[in-house]
């Protein structure tokens, strides 16, 4: 039985790729740009179904525009079991792009299970590009709340439900997904400085200032994450139970992303 992964080149797959390899199973890891990455097969996200051929279960990323050609692929195909990364903001209505593309998957034969991750700590890399060549992060609402989870925990996650297999209690479950610990961004930054010894001057952006410096394509999804972090400030982040309850370890913490992201902000 063999397992896809696909988006073989983002580091929670490569990690659930490490894992399933460790674990003895028959993997095949796919990606848009297979050239990029030794052995992995390309993945066509509008026609899946090359990809799909004698595969057992799908570690796969939401992506609503491109959901319905799968939940088609891997019901021709004969899938037993996808294990979709959706995300925690799927749990805010059924407008959300991740609840679209969640419904859609889950309306096929197949069993599914959905990992809802919120924040990811990983998110700080952005940041690292501000800090060399400033000194600064510069961002609206520092004191909004979040926690932000290590992809390594959602790669876990992952793989436990995977080696599980469909029929063995995760089917048509949704696991919410947090770090440890609600912090402010403001705090973020300051354990930033104290785990790499990097002074940064945070900056509070105002929302105007922020329109104009937030890179994004999108002015509805940036205006939909400046109220969203709006709404942060002043209320801690549910912590959620799913890391622990599905690897049996408690979520690692920001000082630990920081120290398995050396040099990143130097």
């Amino acid at each position: 039985m063999t397992i896809l992964v696909t988006g073989g080149r983002g580091a929670i797959a490569r990690a659930v790729t490490a894992g399933l390899i460790a674990a003895g199973r028959d993997v095949r890891v796919a990606s848009r740009e297979p050239s990029a990455l030794p052995s992995a097969v390309g993945y066509d996200p509008a026609d899946p179904a090359p990809a799909l051929r004698d595969i057992s279960q799908v570690f796969l990323y939401s992506d609503p525009r491109t959901a319905p050609a799968f939940a088609a692929a891997a019901e021709a195909a004969g899938v037993k079991h996808v294990v979709l990364l959706s995300s925690l903001s799927s749990l805010g209505g059924p407008e959300d792009p991740h609840a679209k593309t969640e419904q859609v998957i889950a309306e096929g034969s197949y069993a599914t299970t959905r990992l809802q991750p919120g924040a990811f700590m990983s998110n700080a890399r952005y940041w690292a590009h501000q800090v060399r060549a400033t000194g600064q992060i510069r961002l609206p609402y520092l004191d909004a709340e979040e926690a932000p989870i290590h992809e390594q925990d959602i790669a876990d996650a992952a793989l436990r439900i995977l080696l599980d297999g469909p029929g063995n209690g995760h089917d048509g479950r949704g696991y919410p997904l947090t770090g440890p610990e609600s912090m402010t961004r403001r705090h973020q930054i300051g354990l930033i400085t104290t785990t790499t010894g990097v002074p940064i001057e945070a900056v509070d952006l105002p929302p105007d200032e922020a329109r104009a410096e937030l890179p994004m394509r999108d002015e509805g999804q940036r205006e939909t994450l400046l109220a969203y972090w709006k709404s942060c400030v002043g209320s801690p982040q549910r912590i959620e139970p799913g890391v622990e309850l599905l690897t049996g370890h408690t979520g690692r913490t920001f000082q630990t992303w920081l120290t398995d992201n050396p040099g990143l902000f130097s």
